[in-house]
């Protein structure tokens, strides 16, 4: 944020100091163009809270277990000041970091029952390790999980839709909640069969039944519990939460997920308020009971606040049982690797993504015979928004690798013709260079991405938000491992099961003319390259820089 001088007058010059004080935020936690947040401390916070209903909320935890004994703490600490506290979540907390991940999302449920959450709603990452182990999982909560827009094969919403709180001193606040549905590219298709995710107009016309339903219930105040974010690349189908507010009347305030967004104002001043990420900040929303109005909100960051103990014993022993399991080092790297979002694996070539792909294409390559093609006719691609953290220089752990791929994803092999690869990497690039999660980190094959040319946006492919190229503009592949690149030709992609199945913006190879599953877990074929053919060390000549594969041209 540029700070301007204001030298004409103590009052301006304190206007100034309070605007610093109250609205500066770090660049690197604002994801988005044109929204603007207020951060505070808990020190700023009214002593006296008297009279006044709290909601507490939080977003996109991903893992971030230590952090549930700072929220509980938080929430105590506002009842000790005499507020009545709702604590809220609005989704993605199932997976991040080996701490949830290796228990598939239970830990996180756990968590949040020791922190005291009282309602959420689901992110796109809940669904990673499938609808019913969700199901599964949520069963063991003690709080309440609204979701509107997904829906069984009768058209029915398979969770609550919404849920009216009432206040002990009698006000309502009606929650209601919304998933993205970018679900349907994001996850594993196979482990979301027979759900419907309510797309484009049709998820503001849902957000608006529920704002209504709410009111005619006699919602003082309603809340929407969203996992939408104001991504770009959520824009053109109208799926990020400003775009739902602004075709809907009645919603008071969206608190909001997905996009990793620190903010308590959208572009337009839309009323929509997002943590960021792993606990960046806490989001405080201020009701007063007399008037049953929203009379303040904001952010608050972590400086002052201490850890609750009962739920920090609980993290503690978390994180005891996964590190005596995934923290042996296995190998040493000279170099960071690039796990970054944007910049970084959805935008560029990144060594992270290089090392990544290059496992992928040794783990299929080192047994003979297993593929219908020659060498010179197999590459690797991994979508880049599967890659989830960076590997800092120094020893490496497996807690490290299953940090970066926490999905569980294995290895698989697609068959497609030069043709069809070369309709999923324009596919995948259709954004390029804002962030995507399609885009392509590849071994065995260089292409450019012409930014400065137009997608030329076909029709959207089946059950996805993403869409067919009409004709190919922006990609041409300059070679595929050396050798010149033929459109007729039959090429074995080596990728993950998530992108084989259609996940992401790689429909293209759920329609290949054959495929397989090789079973091999992804972080294991990334640790065993590792081992065996850098010898345990990750080198500055071997990966200190990117490979070269992708040329972008802007």
């Amino acid at each position: 944020m540029k700070r301007k001088k204001f030298l004409k007058g103590v009052v301006s010059l304190l206007m100034a100091l309070m605007m610093v004080l109250t609205l500066n935020v770090p660049g690197s936690m604002v994801k988005a163009a044109g929204v603007s947040a207020t951060i505070k401390t808990i020190y700023d916070v009214p002593a006296d809270l008297t009279g006044k209903t709290v909601i507490m909320h939080t977003n996109d935890i991903h893992g971030a277990i230590s952090k549930y004994a700072y929220i509980a703490s938080v929430k105590q600490n506002l009842q000790k000041r005499g507020a009545e506290v709702i604590l809220a979540d609005a989704g993605d907390f199932s997976q991040g970091t080996p701490y949830v991940s290796t228990s598939k999302g239970l830990n996180a449920v756990t968590m949040m029952n020791a922190a005291g959450y009282d309602i959420v709603t689901l992110g796109n990452h809940e669904f990673d390790f499938g609808y019913y182990k969700l199901v599964s999982n949520l069963s063991t909560a003690k709080f309440k999980v609204v979701c509107a827009d997904i829906l069984d094969a009768s058209g029915n919403p398979v969770f609550n839709p919404n849920y009216m709180y009432t206040t002990k001193s009698g006000v309502k606040i009606g929650f209601f909640g919304m998933e993205t549905p970018e679900t349907l590219t994001k996850v594993n298709p196979g482990l979301i069969q027979g759900l419907t995710f309510l797309k484009k107009d049709d998820l503001a016309k849902c957000a608006q039944a529920q704002a209504d339903t709410l009111k005619a219930q006699g919602a003082d105040i309603v809340i929407c519990l969203a996992h939408l974010g104001v991504d770009d690349e959520s824009a053109p189908d109208g799926h990020r939460s400003i775009d739902v507010y602004a075709k809907t009347k009645g919603i008071d305030l969206m608190l909001d997920g997905h996009s990793h967004t620190v903010m308590t104002m959208g572009p337009k001043n839309e009323p929509v308020q997002s943590t960021g990420t792993k606990v960046e900040t806490i989001g405080l929303v201020f009701i007063d009971n007399a008037t049953k109005k929203i009379e303040d909100r904001y952010l608050i960051n972590l400086e002052g606040l201490q850890e609750e103990v009962t739920t920090a014993a609980k993290s503690n022993k978390m994180f005891k049982e996964v590190d005596n399991t995934y923290g042996a080092v296995f190998a040493n790297s000279d170099i960071k690797l690039n796990g970054d979002r944007d910049p970084g694996n959805r935008t560029e070539e990144t060594n992270l993504g290089d090392l990544i792909t290059d496992a992928m294409l040794w783990s299929v390559l080192r047994a003979p015979g297993a593929l219908t093609v020659d060498k010179d006719h197999v590459i690797s691609i991994t979508n880049g928004g599967g890659i989830r953290a960076s590997i800092d220089a120094g020893a490496v752990s497996m807690k490290d690798v299953n940090t970066v791929l926490p999905f569980g994803n294995t290895v698989a092999v697609v068959y497609v013709t030069g043709e069809e690869l070369l309709e999923a990497l324009e596919a995948s690039t259709y954004c390029t260079p804002k962030a995507i999660g399609g885009f392509p980190q590849v071994s065995g094959i260089k292409f450019t991405v012409n930014t400065t040319k137009s997608f030329a946006q076909g029709p959207a492919y089946p059950g996805s938000t993403y869409y067919k190229p009409a004709s190919i503009n922006r990609v041409s592949i300059d070679s595929i491992n050396g050798q010149p690149f033929d459109k007729t030709a039959t090429y074995a992609v080596v990728t993950n099961n998530f992108c084989a199945a259609g996940g992401d913006t790689y429909f293209v190879f759920k329609n290949a003319s054959a495929q397989f599953d090789t079973g091999i877990p992804l972080d294991e074929a990334v640790m065993d390259y590792v081992k065996e053919t850098l010898g345990g060390r990750i080198t500055s000549e071997a990966y200190g820089s990117t490979n070269g594969n992708i040329t972008i041209i802007k």
